[in-house]
């Protein structure tokens, strides 16, 4: 199965959003990187951050294949924004994170990166009983395993950012990772379990949840803020796999997300919000 970019966000609610771009204009971001940013979610992310009132001095949009069919739409959009750059990332090869990191700090100068979105993953529809150590091993590695090795390896450039930013305070425009997570790993409450079990992408969720928590306990110290996020139930490939129509649109989702990350601060760090910023039970 091929890496979507987003989540298989999994809620039968849906709740009219409030996000407008006005609400959007407190984040400021001078360089964003965005995994999965080819489609659905990620694509969503990045044509937003283009469109703030104060756009970032860069955005760096992570692909399996920059030059691919599928990054097409993404292509059309850097022709168009000089401050967008395809970065190749592969989110599940440590060596080709370790690439795309030298790329975005040597497009970087003395820059550091304001943010960084783990958005990519995969989810398979596989019931508890017939679940591999194969297919476990696939979800995990790009949906938990990934967002840590891109922690480890931007962590340098979010320290230089951070460093660089006036005041002590938290926020995404100093220093921050927003790992886009699912309330489908909730364990408090199994949403849309009855619509959809998808197993390891559940517990890779889960797992995804204590790293963020985790991050954020070491990486606080730095000045860089942590938190998940669950975009919603979202119309995506990924999200409509369950066979069921999402509530959501994407550019409501993100223009939620990114209210969101306006407004996000200390006391936020290490916690599990939704799109509308209330938090999600773990």
């Amino acid at each position: 199965m091929q890496g979507l970019a987003g989540g298989c966000e999994i809620t039968p609610e849906y709740r009219e959003p409030r996000g407008e771009q006005s609400s959007m204009a407190g984040l400021h971001p001078h360089t964003v990187l965005v995994t999965g940013a080819n489609r659905g979610i990620g694509l969503g992310l990045v044509q937003k951050l283009l469109e703030l009132p104060s756009p970032p001095q860069w955005v760096f949009a992570g692909c399996r294949d920059p030059n691919g069919q599928r990054a097409r739409e993404l292509q059309s959009l850097a022709s168009k924004h000089p401050n967008l750059v395809i970065i190749a990332l592969e989110v599940s090869d440590p060596t080709s994170i370790k690439a795309a990191a030298a790329r975005v700090g040597e497009k970087l100068g003395g820059l550091g990166l304001n943010l960084l979105i783990n958005n990519a993953a995969i989810a398979k529809p596989i019931l508890i009983g017939a679940e591999t150590l194969e297919s476990m091993t696939e979800v995990y590695t790009t949906n938990t395993i990934g967002p840590l090795l891109l922690g480890q390896a931007f962590l340098p450039l979010l320290k230089k950012a951070a460093q660089g930013s006036p005041g002590s305070a938290l926020s995404c425009s100093k220093a921050a990772i927003i790992n886009i997570s699912s309330n489908g790993g909730s364990i408090t409450s199994p949403a849309g379990w009855e619509l959809s079990h998808y197993l390891s992408y559940r517990c890779s969720k889960a797992a995804l949840n204590m790293l963020t928590k985790c991050q954020s306990l070491v990486y606080g110290e730095h000045g860089v803020l942590c938190v998940a996020l669950h975009p919603g139930w979202v119309q995506t490939d990924m999200g409509g796999e369950a066979g069921h129509m999402p509530p959501l649109t994407v550019d409501d989702s993100v223009r939620g997300m990114l209210k969101v990350l306006s407004s996000l601060s200390e006391k936020d760090t290490g916690t599990f919000l939704d799109w509308e910023g209330k938090v999600v039970p773990w």
